[in-house]
């Protein structure tokens, strides 16, 4: 959990910004809730590396340096990340980590770096990412310190069958998320057959968030409704994607604040047992069903048809038959509402774009 600068900020960043960040991620009441990372995306750097074959920050972005960052970013009780690139140049065409990894790992430690965000572009046609990452999760290692490894090479080459075996502790299996509904809708859904991959050490990263960008920053199309910020937080959460903020913390509304914040909703992300949910219906109104730590299940309703429509399931098609004796009593999350003892079906009205987020146990009839 924490916050990355690209959605908003683009290659428009600079210290000030990550301080400010930093800031409010404490005064606000992030990091209460869970939030640690800040991590600097793409275009920190200079264009050339120098004689030392190093990578060097920008000195008129970073005046103070990286490692005095680090250290700001620390004394908040956060963690410091940066970006770079498995191919000869990042995405933005600043020195990417090829055939220098074990170098910019070594630099990265040095500057006290907690999290590496590491990318695919200008990768050469000879080499491939599994070779690619499995070198930079050695150098890595070979560092000295601690750093976790974020790779994101957009679901390229089925990355969620190897991606473990190389070292990674998350990794991006899609492209790149916009400020849009169908943006956040179309990446979630791509997701239902490999979230099976995803576990403790290795989690799939299905973007950064965009929560409260409102059409404001680096990957604006449109922007969402606050209903929609809504279901893009849920669907996250249920299927325990890395929480990385994108938006402008300085201008965050109150609602997307407290939306970030939801202690229910971050807990089914957070969940210590780390089970896919099984889609029991799909179409525009899937349901997903959860196993949950704690002999606790999750029942989710989604609707992304343009108009409020109804949604339901049968029990028997999660496996409980009306001869169990057995049925769910259920906590509805987002509207703090409780169902009483249910039995043999659930029929719930969603809103257009919205859902409905049920946590509750098994009980006997």
């Amino acid at each position: 959990m924490g916050w990355n600068s690209w959605n908003t900020f683009g290659g428009s960043i600079n210290e000030q910004v990550v301080r400010d960040t930093a800031d409010a991620i404490v005064e606000k009441g992030l990091k209460d809730a869970g939030y640690e990372y800040v991590v600097i995306d793409d275009c920190w750097a200079l264009r050339k590396r120098n004689a030392e074959g190093r990578m060097v920050a920008d000195p008129e972005k970073f005046p103070s340096g990286m490692k005095a960052l680090a250290e700001y970013v620390h004394s908040k009780g956060l963690k410091f990340g940066m970006y770079s690139c498995a191919g000869t140049r990042t995405c933005a065409g600043y020195p990417g980590s090829f055939d220098y990894e074990f170098i910019d790992a070594k630099t990265f430690a040095e500057w006290d770096v907690d999290f590496l965000k590491y990318d695919f572009c200008y990768k050469p046609a000879l080499s491939n990412g599994p070779i690619l990452y499995n070198r930079m999760g050695m150098a890595l290692k070979a560092s000295g310190r601690e750093i976790l490894f974020s790779a994101c090479n957009w679901g390229s080459d089925s990355v969620e069958k190897w991606i473990r075996s190389t070292g990674a502790h998350m990794y991006r299996s899609t492209g790149d998320i916009n400020d849009s509904f169908r943006s956040f809708k179309d990446i979630a859904m791509s997701q239902v057959d490999k979230l099976a991959y995803s576990g403790p050490g290795c989690y799939n990263d299905i973007d950064m968030l965009i929560c409260g960008m409102h059409g404001k920053g680096n990957v604006a199309n449109g922007g969402c409704s606050d209903v929609e910020y809504r279901t893009h937080f849920a669907l996250w959460c249920l299927f325990q994607s890395p929480l990385m903020i994108g938006g402008d913390l300085s201008k965050m509304d109150e609602f997307n604040m407290n939306l970030l914040k939801n202690k229910e909703l971050i807990a089914l992300d957070q969940d210590e047992e780390a089970r896919p949910p099984m889609m029991v219906r799909g179409g525009n109104r899937p349901v997903f069903f959860k196993h949950l730590a704690g002999n606790e299940y999750a029942l989710a309703f989604f609707n992304f048809d343009d108009n409020d429509g109804w949604s339901g399931v049968e029990f028997y098609d999660l496996g409980l038959t009306v001869a169990s004796g057995y049925g769910f009593k259920f906590h509805e999350i987002i509207n703090d509402e409780n169902t009483g003892l249910v039995t043999e079906n659930m029929d719930v009205v969603i809103p257009a774009h919205d859902c409905k987020i049920f946590r509750g146990t098994l009980e006997l009839r």
